[in-house]
């Protein structure tokens, strides 16, 4: 089984930290923020892993290596333009497989147990109209998007009056064909992807409550540090 990482973003709101450093290289605890999800990863028994990366992509190649360093084989999806969330992950395809595929943002910090998603891409194995499994949590304090919830019957669903207010985790399984509509080489970004999806009620969802932070600022970085401490 795979999984992917998506490391490609700019990292605007941490600059100046990210004008040197990639912001998956941003270090939590002594290591970088990438790291963690290569060791949560391996843990869970994933020995395929892809990366994408756009700004500063080669310190990231330079830094992670063939992944031998964590038992596992990395691969790299460079992007030479910003291509998005769904792009980025068309864009990998090639290298991600058949089957089903986890799929991890880089910038944020968790402890949910990634082996949970492994779970759930073998049984999807097995549920060929479902194309993907998105985990949400109750809406965060900050920014994070559009509002996602969840049916009675656990599928992700567009939040409307009455509903939980939830956010994407940026923790998922997907199939090739939940990409299957994805133009090839431009910029495309989930939500549209998901919004189909959710119409025909092929995604199903799970709520996490854990610890999870998304690292998009300098005082959120600080806060993943002070929960490590």
């Amino acid at each position: 089984m795979r999984a992917m990482i998506l490391a490609a973003g700019r990292g605007e709101r941490m600059r100046p930290l990210t004008d040197t450093c990639p912001k998956p290289l941003l270090e939590v605890g002594g290591k970088p923020l990438i790291v963690w999800h290569l060791e949560k990863l391996a843990a869970a028994g994933i020995r395929e892993v892809v990366i994408n990366h756009a700004w500063l992509g080669q310190l990231i190649e330079q830094r992670l290596g063939d992944g031998s360093a964590w038992g596992m084989r990395i691969s790299y999806s460079p992007e030479t333009t910003a291509l998005e969330t769904a792009g980025g992950i068309a864009h990998a395809l090639p290298l991600l497989g058949d089957a089903p595929f986890l799929v991890i943002n880089g910038d944020i910090f968790t402890d949910y147990d990634f082996a949970q998603l492994v779970a759930v891409a073998q049984r999807m194995q097995q549920a060929p109209q479902q194309l993907g499994h998105l985990v949400l949590m109750p809406k965060a304090s900050y920014p994070t998007g559009r509002d996602l919830a969840m049916d009675a019957d656990g599928y992700a669903k567009a939040s409307e009056a009455g509903d939980e207010p939830m956010t994407y985790a940026g923790l998922a399984v997907y199939t090739p064909a939940f990409l299957r509509d994805v133009p090839a080489n431009q910029p495309s970004p989930l939500l549209p992807h998901f919004l189909r999806a959710m119409a025909q009620r092929q995604l199903t969802a799970e709520r996490f409550t854990g610890q999870w932070l998304d690292v998009g600022t300098t005082e959120r970085l600080a806060a993943a540090n002070q929960l490590v401490a």
